[in-house]
Order: structure tokens, then C-alpha cells, then sequence
């Protein structure tokens, strides 16, 4: 077969780095908090100045473990932390404290859902190390500054089987982890801070061969967007070349966002060139079953089962499901929303839509909403009585947003009370009617379409506070007799 004739498959594997949620460094006390004064959370110990000693954050153990128990990990009893060298003016120490041989947790997995299938990926291993500096270009000169803040913040490397074969499924894991890790509270999941980073090994194969091809691997993916579009570039420049009869180059290419292309950047390294060897001022670090069954009594529901359980419980359709379990906030707020409205679709459409849009306009996370979700399930509850219409729901929202005040104040203050009362709308329908010979007659020609006049003339002449579903049920009474 000649090459241009070729189907080829990719082969991704992520390696994701999740910045911890702890309020210290991962070896010393130093604070971890964004955003501080270049150098000003800096320290002997992460500085690496000569005669310190490291000791671990026992946080960054259980938080570590706690990921590892939620993606279905392999916990090894014993694990080692290991000196990965290399120079770099952001490193200090002239290596990072990572893990190497024995890392602390091997061989979970991740489901994933996309179109409707649902696909398993693998994990290699999950481990801990710290972070490097940050270098600052100047743009104006030929120099570069280094803050030294984010040296020593403690990472959990998730590195995953090359199990992915599409950029729709990359995109799909990373969300899928990122969801996992911030349900569990151990990461805040900020792609543009770089709480969570992603660097993408790919390369391509012909369809139904079992080899692996020479691999890329991606770096500058900050957001799941990038990574998805820098995946797909990749995989049609790494086919031109195969096809065209030349060789991939095993290389790490970054990401340019502005061209929507990769470029190289350096060789890839192998393990053999950062020169791996144990840690000899740390000491094995030794996990009991007591220790992973206090972790374990913390897990909350994780996305899947909550997914699940929205689905049987409450009767929603999947993919209203999957959106409300995004995140562990939004389905907190869905359930609060749920003692006092009894309806969980009626719920749901409005979280998903009009909470969802009014947080988007405001630049807020759920948290932070301005409605509270006792308020918009007591205003949900009384479209679902037939207190007031959907319409008159909107302009309660509007106001509940803007002042904070319960539906029910707002409903009394304004006087939009729904006007449910059978004999005052069906005054109403018959001057509406009176008023509008031609249309009725059109209407018993044939041409029932035009009920929606009569519903908006009687909406309008009630200010929008008739009840939709009386007033159709009398002008069909009427036309119709």
C-alpha cells in the first residue's frame, strides 16, 4: 500500500500537572497564594541554599491520595521522591524534587462520555514534585527576570495511558479530570493561573497497527480549546510528513495560539537525561491501609455517580444531567434549588440557561451568584403553581438579581401576581374577540395558527400576568364552539 493511501490513527497521552490547594509549599513553609510581589514567598529551604533540609507537606500526601482513590488508583505501600536534574535559570536547586521509580499511586482509570459513548482511559501513574520559577521577558531588552513565588508549590503530575485517539477525546479527559479534582477540593482547576497544566505527547500510526510512532510532545496548552486545536495541527503536520516520505522528529513543539500552529522548541529528553536518583534528604515515604482508609471516609459523591443519580432520581435527560454535574457547585445549587421546588426539570432549564447566562454577563462563578438558590426555587415553585408565569419569572429574576430580595416581596410589591381567575380572563378573551372579528373568522377558516394573536392581545391587555395556560384553554372554548 503506497503511504499517500494511508489512514492513520493519532496516539495521545496527556501529562496534566495540578497545583495543590494547599495554603504552604510542598517542603517548606512559604505561602502559596497567587499573585504576590515577585520573590516575596521565598525561603532558605526553597531557594535551596546551601545546608537546608526539606520536609513534606503532609497535606500534599492526603490531597495526592484523594485523587489517586477517586481515579480508581493502585496506591503503592512505599514511594520515593527523586532528584530530576537539569539547569534552568527558574530552578534554584539546579534539580526538582519530583518522583521517579517509585511513584505514589500507578494504574487508575477515567471514564469519559462523548457523543454519546462512553470510553475508558487509562492512567500511568499519579505523583508529587514542586514546582519551578517563573522567568519574566522584557520585551523591550534582551533579558529576562526570574520570580522565584511559585518555586516549591506542590504539583501532582497525572500522566495517562496513550489511550486517546481523537483531540475530542483529549478535550473530553481533561475535563472530566479537572471535574474530578475540583469535586474532591484538591485543586481549584485555574487553567490561566496554571493550577492546571497539560502538555500532550502525539504522534500517528497507520489505522489497525499496534506499534507506536515517533512522538511530539505539546507544551503551552493553557486551556482546553488550545489543546484540542494544537492536537489537531499536529496530527495533519505529522501525516503530511509521513506521507510526503520523511521522519518524524522526536521533539518537544510548543503551541503558538496566534499563528494556530506548533513549532519546535527543543529535542525531546529521555528519562536517562535528567540523571534520576533517589532523594537522600527525604525518606521513603510509607503509606498504610489506616492512612488510605481515613482518605477514603472523605471522598464526596464524585461526578459520575452524581450524574447517575441526577438521572435516576430526579428524572432529568442526560445531557441536562452531565452540564448540572459539571462542577460540584453547580450541582450543590441545583439541589438547594430542589427543596423548595418540586419540579427538578423546570429547575434545571433555568440553572442551566438563565442563571447560567446571568452568571456569564456578570463575570461570576455559581458561588458567588447574586440569586440564591433558596430565592429562585421559591420563584420556580410559584410558576410551577401557577402564581406567575414564566414571563413574569424573568422580570422577577431581573429584580431578585439586582436586589437581592425574596420572589415573593418582589411578586407583592409589583403586583404581578398571575391572574389565574376563570371568569375575570374569560371577560377578557371576549372583548379580545369582539375587538377582532376579521382574525376570529380567519381562525374558523381554517388558519388556527392565529390563537397566538388572541393569547398576546389578552397578555398585553393584563400586562403580562394572565395565566398562558387558562387563557389558550378559554379562547379554544370560545373559537371552538
Amino acid at each position: 500500500m503506497e503511504r499517500a493511501a494511508m489512514e492513520f490513527e493519532p496516539v495521545i497521552g496527556l501529562e496534566v500537572h495540578a497545583q495543590l490547594k494547599t495554603e504552604t509549599k510542598i517542603f517548606c513553609g512559604c505561602s502559596t497564594e497567587f499573585g504576590a510581589p515577585p520573590n516575596t514567598h521565598t525561603c532558605p529551604v526553597c531557594l535551596g541554599m546551601p545546608g537546608v533540609l526539606p520536609v513534606l507537606n503532609r497535606k500534599v500526601v492526603d490531597y495526592t491520595l484523594r485523587t489517586a482513590l477517586a481515579t480508581d488508583c493502585r496506591i503503592n505501600p512505599e514511594s520515593r521522591f527523586a532528584r530530576k536534574n537539569y539547569f534552568y535559570p527558574d530552578l534554584p536547586k539546579g534539580y526538582q524534587i519530583s518522583q521517579y521509580e517509585l511513584p505514589l499511586a500507578e494504574k487508575g482509570t477515567i471514564d469519559i462520555g462523548l457523543n454519546g459513548q462512553r470510553k475508558r482511559i487509562g492512567i500511568t501513574r499519579i505523583h508529587m514534585e514542586e514546582d519551578a520559577g517563573k522567568l519574566i521577558h522584557d520585551p523591550g531588552r534582551p533579558q529576562s527576570r526570574v520570580d522565584f513565588n511559585r518555586t516549591g508549590v506542590p504539583l501532582m503530575e497525572i500522566v495517562s495511558e496513550p489511550d486517546i485517539r481523537s483531540p475530542e477525546e483529549a478535550g473530553a479527559y481533561l475535563r472530566q479530570l479537572r471535574a474530578i479534582v475540583r469535586y474532591i477540593g484538591v485543586c481549584d482547576g485555574n487553567m490561566e493561573e496554571g493550577s492546571f497544566r497539560c502538555d500532550a505527547n502525539i504522534s500517528i500510526r497507520p489505522k489497525g497497527s499496534d506499534s507506536f510512532g515517533t512522538r511530539a510532545e505539546l507544551k503551552n496548552l493553557n486551556s482546553f480549546r488550545h489543546v484540542e486545536k494544537a492536537l489537531k495541527y499536529e496530527i495533519r503536520r505529522q501525516i503530511e510528513i509521513v506521507t510526503d516520505g520523511g521522519q518524524i522528529i522526536q521533539e518537544t513543539r510548543l503551541w503558538d495560539p496566534d499563528q494556530n500552529r506548533t513549532h519546535g522548541m527543543r529535542g525531546k529528553e529521555e528519562a536517562h537525561d535528567y540523571r534520576y536518583f533517589p532523594d537522600p534528604d527525604l525518606l521513603p515515604l510509607v503509606i498504610d491501609d489506616d492512612w488510605i482508609d481515613r482518605i477514603r471516609t472523605t471522598l464526596p459523591e464524585l461526578p459520575d455517580a452524581k450524574r447517575a443519580r441526577f438521572i435516576s432520581q430526579y428524572g432529568l435527560p442526560a445531557y441536562d444531567a452531565q452540564i448540572l454535574t459539571t462542577s460540584r457547585e453547580m450541582a450543590d445549587y441545583f439541589e438547594v434549588c430542589l427543596k423548595w421546588c418540586k419540579n427538578p426539570k423546570l429547575v434545571s432549564n433555568w440553572v442551566m440557561v438563565e442563571l447560567t447566562g446571568l452568571l456569564n454577563n456578570t463575570v461570576k462563578t455559581i458561588d458567588q451568584s447574586p440569586v440564591t438558590a433558596e430565592h429562585l426555587g421559591k420563584m420556580l415553585q410559584m410558576v410551577d403553581d401557577d402564581a406567575i408565569s414564566g414571563k413574569i419569572a424573568k422580570i422577577v429574576f431581573t429584580e431578585m438579581a439586582t436586589t437581592g430580595q425574596p420572589p415573593g416581596k418582589i411578586v407583592e410589591k409589583k403586583g404581578l401576581v398571575q391572574v389565574s381567575d376563570a371568569d375575570a380572563l374569560g371577560a377578557i378573551v371576549d372583548k379580545v374577540l369582539a375587538d377582532n372579528s376579521a382574525q376570529v373568522t380567519d381562525y374558523k377558516n381554517g388558519k388556527t395558527k392565529i390563537i397566538g394573536y388572541f393569547v398576546g392581545q389578552v397578555m398585553k391587555l393584563t400586562k403580562g400576568q394572565a395565566n398562558p395556560k387558562m387563557v389558550n384553554e378559554i379562547l379554544r372554548k370560545r373559537l371552538d364552539s
